[in-house]
């Protein structure tokens, strides 16, 4: 093995925080990556880093020579990619991780025709609604529905996320129309947990409204909710991505259409220490070529209000 193959199973070891972290993320067996580590520091005639069976702690040549290898790394990637010209050339691991519903409901067709398009590419998604940590988990994109806070991150503007207050006919016809934030008191809330505050900020032109609510049931997956409510089980609030469907068939009904709930954005978040590779560079722009900012499931819940 080179050395700078060498380099990059140091840098993914100091990185992920242990060998065996590393060797996890390189699908490498254990032994294969501690044997690289020491080769490297026996060429080097150094100590890069004194190893537990839990952790690594650099030395001070170590920490240098982490630094320098980035760039050393970044340098090499930077030629391959101005090298390659076509596409399908474009090869390796590509570490991906997203929101449960979003990653079920949006990203299977959009990773197969991606795949389709660079099958040299070796696509690992992993789906979670907890935040990954990129850089110790050998994460290359992260796509993050939420106000980004991490300042050690580097992100592109995928597409907003809009909110809907649905609830079905049949729960409309139990307990009347709901036109306004005061309809609501009394009713059955089912509580989508990532929004942590049991308290609705709607919006209508310049005014705004707070509904404060008890829910009757709570839960972190915003597909279990869509399907309570279509089952009559209350009202929910829940990303358009996830009920535009269920709208659109008449399973479910947008209440309260006069006034606008507060909405996010998602975001693809990546490493902010290193030069990004090719493989993460037309990942992220094929999916803002599909989803961009209108989205096909926002573009459809208009055409089914126009019809």
């Amino acid at each position: 093995m080179g050395q700078i193959e060498q380099m990059k199973i140091f840098v993914r070891v100091v990185e992920s925080g242990s060998i065996s972290e590393a060797a996890r993320q390189l699908n490498m067996a254990k032994s294969m990556v501690s044997r690289q580590l020491s080769e490297l520091e026996k060429d080097l005639g150094i100590v890069l880093a004194k190893r537990t069976t839990r952790r690594i702690t650099l030395t001070d040549v170590g920490r240098h020579y982490y630094q320098q290898s980035l760039g050393i790394i970044d340098e090499v990637e930077r030629l391959n990619q101005q090298t390659r010209q076509d596409g399908s050339q474009i090869a390796g691991p590509l570490h991906v991780a997203a929101p449960v519903s979003f990653g079920t409901l949006h990203l299977s067709a959009a990773v197969s025709a991606f795949v389709k398009k660079y099958p040299n590419i070796q696509l690992h998604l992993s789906l979670s609604d907890s935040q990954h940590h990129l850089v110790e988990e050998g994460i290359d994109v992260a796509l993050r529905i939420a106000q980004l806070e991490d300042s050690s991150l580097k992100a592109r503007y995928l597409t907003p996320i809009r909110f809907m207050l649905v609830a079905s006919p049949d729960y409309l016809s139990q307990h009347g129309p709901m036109n306004t934030p005061e309809d609501l008191a009394g009713k059955d809330i089912l509580h989508y947990s990532f929004q942590q505050s049991t308290r609705w900020h709607l919006y209508q032109g310049e005014r705004s409204e707070t509904v404060d609510y008890q829910a009757m049931f709570s839960a972190d997956n915003g597909e279990i909710l869509r399907d309570l409510a279509i089952a009559g089980q209350g009202v929910t609030m829940l990303p358009t991505f996830i009920c535009w469907q269920a709208i659109v068939t008449g399973q479910l009904v947008n209440i309260l259409s006069d006034y606008q709930p507060a909405s996010l954005d998602a975001w693809l978040v990546y490493p902010n220490m290193r030069y990004q590779s090719r493989r993460a560079r037309v990942f992220m722009d094929f999916l803002l070529e599909r989803f961009s900012n209108n989205p096909y499931w926002d573009q459809a819940l208009r055409h089914s209000r126009d019809c």
